[in-house]
């Protein structure tokens, strides 16, 4: 297990290289491999790649993300313009699935309700709302209609797993009960057990990932 020093100093510079983050108010601390992110940035985004950023860092076991989200005066907005912006840029990306999402705006937190077929489109929704000027915050509630069985759910996800260059499938077993998927193993990185969850994501039908994988360096 690596030193907290050394895993304190890294995620600092992985936050300072990445030109899409402000780090100059963003805190972070470390014990026993648990990072936690404190201070505040500009945009909703920001505090999302920035805990992305910590869990890239090798050592790094869990992040814990206080940062705290301070719009600029130019970038605050009115609800109703946020939420009237939300649903042309949702048209645009989800053309033939943004009928089935409503979305609720209150002091700038946006909470997405609705089902889908596929986690990509409650992905996608998300990830268009974070990027809405003006949003503080996204509480994604969108429900998967599971059409598919257990086994070819299995079947896909193991599939998937073999395929990608960044895993060793043989150290993750796939569970699958209704439309719930259980992962456990052990990998070598925080970014190889969140690729595994991913791969698991992008299965047809999936609403839930429970991820048991351990890091083991």
């Amino acid at each position: 297990m690596r030193n907290d020093g050394d895993v304190k100093r890294d995620v600092e510079d992985e936050l300072k290289y990445d030109a899409d983050v402000d780090a100059t108010d963003i805190g972070v601390s470390v014990k026993n491999g648990v990072v936690t992110l404190s201070g505040f940035v500009h945009s909703y985004g920001q505090k999302l790649q920035a805990e992305a950023d910590a869990k890239r860092v090798a050592g790094v076991m869990a992040v814990a993300n206080d940062i705290e989200v301070r719009l600029p005066s130019t970038d605050a907005r009115p609800d109703p313009e946020i939420a009237r912006d939300l649903v042309a840029q949702l048209m645009l990306e989800l053309p033939y699935s943004y009928e089935e999402i409503k979305s609720v705006v209150k002091n700038g937190w946006v909470t997405l309700e609705g089902e889908v077929e596929w986690n990509y489109q409650r992905v996608k929704a998300e990830s268009t709302a974070r990027h809405v000027k003006g949003v503080l915050g996204v509480s994604n509630l969108i429900g998967i209609a599971p059409r598919v069985s257990p086994t070819e759910v299995k079947a896909k996800i193991q599939n998937a797993l073999r395929r990608s260059a960044q895993l060793d499938a043989n150290r993750i077993d796939v569970d699958a009960n209704g439309s719930e998927v259980v992962l456990r193993g052990t990998v070598r990185s925080w970014a190889e057990r969140e690729e595994a969850q991913r791969v698991a994501w992008l299965a047809p039908g999936v609403t839930k990932v429970d991820n048991r994988i351990t890091v083991s360096y």
